[in-house]
């Protein structure tokens, strides 16, 4: 049943792929989703080093012992919609947007944590997940702002030129 999900999930995301990387903003996707995809491996390889979750089914399980599905494509695709929702939006709003992906992930975590062996939380809640998934987001939006902020810098040297 693991292997099912993890293909099902994983084909969403690859179906996913295309609809996200449309229209002008392309480059900007493109860096949400591989410093996603960095900033994820790296807390993941923390935890799961510290030995605080397992995943007992993974693929590649010689060569990885995170869930790459999850690290480089999922959490970052994720990111690339969350940053798209919220792109234009004050703090507020964002804050609020952000409950939409770590509230239904902490919840999916532990449901799945219960009921398959995709995880084993062993020094780990929901409520980990929840701050590991706000962290991460708001990692990443802060880097969006500072692209954002480069731009207009870009954009105006250019202009007085």
């Amino acid at each position: 049943m693991e292997k099912k999900l993890l293909n099902l999930l994983t084909a969403i995301c690859f179906i996913s792929l295309p609809f996200l990387f449309k229209g002008t903003k392309m480059r900007e996707n493109l860096l949400i989703l591989f410093s996603k995809g960095v900033v994820a491996t790296l807390v993941d390889a923390y935890v799961v080093g510290t030995k605080r979750v397992e995943y007992p089914v993974r693929p590649f399980p010689q060569i990885f012992k995170t869930n790459i599905i999850y690290d480089i494509l999922f959490f970052p695709i994720l990111s690339v919609i969350w940053v798209k929702i919220s792109y234009n939006d004050h703090f507020g709003k964002i804050l609020l947007k952000s409950l939409i992906f770590s509230v239904p992930m902490s919840i999916g975590q532990w449901f799945m944590e219960k009921n398959t062996r995709l995880f084993k939380w062993n020094k780990w809640s929901p409520f980990h997940t929840f701050a590991s998934v706000n962290f991460t987001l708001f990692t990443i939006r802060g880097f969006v702002g500072l692209l954002k902020l480069f731009d207009k810098f870009k954009a105006k040297q250019n202009v007085t030129e």
